[in-house]
């Protein structure tokens, strides 16, 4: 099939809102974390993405504190600002087992790097594998417009991640990365 190699924000902006609208299970104690990995190890492909709290300070940084684990129907949020990265997801990570799809990874796993030093395995970038179907982007709204004709909101990605309690509309936010990761690579896959 034949895509549209390129978008531009016009194109986008005309575009309805694609909204998440699966289960989002937001995990805040490693058993929680053990439970979610447990379910995701049933899945050949999950979709994978991680948030960080903004910092508007010069030389002020933050650990990731989110990572966001989805399959089709469910979108795990497992707060990592309050249980780190526990055995059990490490494994995960490093598995061969699951493929773990996300974009621009490189960023993501530096952040993790801040807070465990694991060699993550078995991962595909979109931003890479997209160019064999001749797709020039290489953020994830402009590919996900280009294949589905939906727009990603990013209203929430400079929000407070370490919040006590995230809103409705952060959860949603973050579960539709991840999901978005799984959807366009099963896309593709299936032609």
């Amino acid at each position: 099939m034949q895509y549209m190699q390129t978008i531009t924000k016009d194109q986008i902006s005309a575009l309805p809102v694609e909204e998440y609208t699966s289960r989002i299970i937001v995990i805040d104690t490693e058993e929680d974390v053990a439970k979610a990995v447990k379910y995701l190890l049933n899945f050949k492909r999950v979709g994978f993405d991680t948030e960080t709290r903004p910092s508007f300070k010069k030389g002020q940084n933050y650990k990731v504190a989110l990572m966001q684990l989805a399959t089709e129907e469910v979108c795990f949020l497992i707060r990592l600002n309050k249980v780190g990265i526990p055995p059990m997801l490490n494994e995960f990570l490093m598995s061969d087992t699951t493929l773990k799809i996300g974009l621009s990874l490189r960023d993501d796993f530096g952040a993790m790097r801040k807070r465990t030093d694991i060699e993550p395995a078995n991962f595909v970038d979109l931003q890479n594998f997209v160019g064999k179907y001749d797709i020039k982007e290489a953020s994830l709204q402009k590919i996900y417009a280009i294949l589905f004709d939906k727009k990603i909101s990013k209203g929430q990605r400079l929000t407070n991640w370490e919040a006590d309690t995230l809103t409705e509309s952060q959860q949603k936010y973050a579960a539709l990365d991840a999901w978005a990761c799984l959807k366009i690579y099963n896309h593709l896959k299936q032609g």
